[in-house]
């Protein structure tokens, strides 16, 4: 699976801010949006569309999440090295929103999956209120190299797909497609109401892909569509094998570019975060 974009920027540099719960929202049954800010979160700087960061979570019994300080060049080695049984739970997600408000303050915006696994994040999640703290590694400047989603230059239209776990990201970079810009669109969710008004000033055609309505969720939904002529732009995200298999027919089958499909594969099916890190280490090194 390829995972490519448009000239991407140096890594940009990272450094963990200590943020408080704001407030709380639940925007359907699978989903709740949690807004952070609080003084720590001075020198944050989203580049929005596809934004990723690391949230670091309290174990059980913690108030607050244990982290060595660092950025992110010497941040990983410092985590491996605490104890298993003490260091901070870390899950990467996706900025939806950030937002500068009239005092000079900064409010980001983040959306949590509800799991019926009940993983750490969830459960975090499911109890979090107004002025709980946790940690993130994240973004000091905006054009940073955890943003991937980048449409190359003489761009036609552009395809997104996305599950769930990757509906922020989508919606993010929707928000920031150019006026008129054709795009085809299908999102996927557990439950009709887990659906979202969604903003774009991008001539889109959004397709919602409800499990719970016995939608066909797989590849078949994007291999049965007739899609626009000229030179396409194709993000996808979610599930691993889902991402894998639709990067496959946009290759293989419709004769995209590999240079303009972006693949993110958000999560494994059956595998906790840490047992598909160990499985992507693994890959990695036998390649």
């Amino acid at each position: 699976m390829t995972s490519t974009t448009a000239t991407a920027p140096e890594a940009a540099p990272f450094r963990l801010f200590d943020l408080a719960v704001l407030r709380t929202r639940r925007l359907g049954p699978s989903i709740l949006r949690i807004t952070l800010g609080g003084p720590g979160a001075e020198g944050f700087s989203s580049g929005g569309r596809d934004q990723s960061l690391s949230v670091l979570l309290p174990r059980p019994g913690q108030r607050e999440p244990v982290a060595p300080a660092g950025g992110s060049g010497t941040w990983t080695g410092k985590w491996r090295a605490l104890p298993e049984d003490v260091r901070t739970v870390a899950r990467s997600y996706t900025v939806r929103a950030q937002r500068l408000r009239a005092d000079g303050s900064t409010e980001v915006d983040l959306d949590f999956v509800l799991h019926g696994d009940g993983g750490p994040a969830s459960r975090w999640a499911m109890t979090a209120a107004p002025g709980d703290r946790l940690k993130v590694l994240g973004p000091t400047v905006a054009d940073n190299a955890a943003v991937r989603f980048r449409p190359p230059a003489h761009t036609d239209w552009v395809l997104i797909r996305a599950d769930e776990t990757a509906l922020p990201a989508a919606a993010a970079a929707l928000e920031r497609l150019p006026t008129g810009l054709p795009a085809r669109v299908w999102l996927e969710v557990p439950h009709t109401e887990d659906r979202q008004a969604l903003n774009t000033a991008a001539k889109a055609r959004i397709s919602w892909l409800v499990r719970n309505e016995g939608a066909v969720c797989d590849v078949e939904a994007v291999r049965a569509a007739e899609l626009p002529g000229g030179t396409p732009y194709a993000w996808i995200a979610g599930e691993a094998s889902g991402v894998r298999a639709l990067h496959h027919h946009l290759v293989r089958e419709r004769g995209f570019e590999p240079a303009r499909v972006t693949s993110a594969a958000y999560w494994r099916r059956g595998l906790s975060a840490e047992q598909a890190r160990e499985v992507e280490a693994k890959t990695q090194t036998q390649t």
